[in-house]
């Protein structure tokens, strides 16, 4: 038995749906069961991260455990370990956990820093673990195009090898129906890296509309977000995911999406194009 966090989102939705077209038996486990979507094969739990004894129920049977990341929250670290030890507690032996690339507790992108303590928190329980570190989305950095058709931010002429979240459910659902991957750690990134203005120039083509990259310094850059009113822990994880751009860190390309679903990772400009 598989259990599944965060099928009601984008990306859980996704490995969901995999593993029900390889007739994989799952168990999603959801904090609302109205929104788990209906797949063959699969029952429905409910429970959130954190809630140790709904968890430990909707665990019960579960061998493989896929741990989304949680939303990003000023308390994400302490969610995801609860998560976990709630999951060993519950006779869970494999996690398979969705990460990011260069996490560190030194990573520019502060979000990372959270990604690096879950993945410390998963190896001091001795439980068995694949993690997959994924890159920027590249439908993120579509998003990153303002009302005004411009992207602002401090990524320089930083690269980021953005990935499709359609790859990275595909490795994801690979990695789950395999008995292999013990111990790996997976960079998952697109077929290569680009600036944002290139990225911008891509955009433009596509899109047929002008769209440009305007550099900002940090500081123009954390003023440009104070008037979201937003916390002072996310308005500094949107500024330093594109400062993690301009510090080259996610710029490396992997191979790693081809070598486990067999075939190349969508690119920037097959994404647009399906847009």
């Amino acid at each position: 038995m598989i259990g599944v966090t965060g099928s009601t989102g984008q990306l859980g939705s996704r490995v969901a749906r995999r593993l029900a077209a390889g007739g994989v038996p799952q168990r999603l486990i959801v904090r609302d069961p109205a929104r788990a979507p209906e797949l063959p094969g699969a029952e429905v739990a409910q429970a959130a991260y954190g809630e140790h004894a709904a968890l430990l129920d909707a665990l019960d049977g579960v061998d493989t455990l896929l741990l989304l990341s949680a939303t990003e929250s000023a308390d994400r670290v302490d969610l995801h370990k609860a998560t976990v030890d709630a999951a060993v507690a519950a006779g869970v032996r494999r996690i398979v956990y969705t990460s990011f690339v260069a996490a560190s507790p030194s990573a520019t992108f502060t979000f990372a820093r959270d990604h690096w303590h879950t993945e410390e928190h998963v190896r001091e329980t001795g439980a068995d673990f694949t993690f997959l570190r994924d890159n920027l989305y590249v439908d993120a950095v579509a998003a990153f195009v303002g009302e005004d058709d411009v992207i602002r931010g401090p990524a320089g002429d930083g690269r980021v090898a953005a990935v499709a979240r359609d790859d990275v459910a595909e490795v994801a659902a690979a990695v789950l129906m395999s008995g292999d991957h013990s111990g790996m750690t997976y960079d998952l990134t697109g077929p290569s890296a680009f600036t944002l203005t290139e990225a911008a120039a891509l955009m433009s083509e596509t899109w047929g509309r002008p769209v440009r990259y305007e550099p900002e310094t940090l500081d123009e850059a954390y003023r440009s977000r104070e008037c979201f009113g937003a916390p002072p822990w996310e308005v500094a994880g949107w500024v330093t995911s594109y400062a993690a751009i301009a510090s080259g860190e996610l710029s490396e390309v992997s191979s790693a999406v081809e070598d486990l679903t067999g075939h190349p990772a969508i690119g920037l400009t097959e994404y647009l194009a399906k847009t």
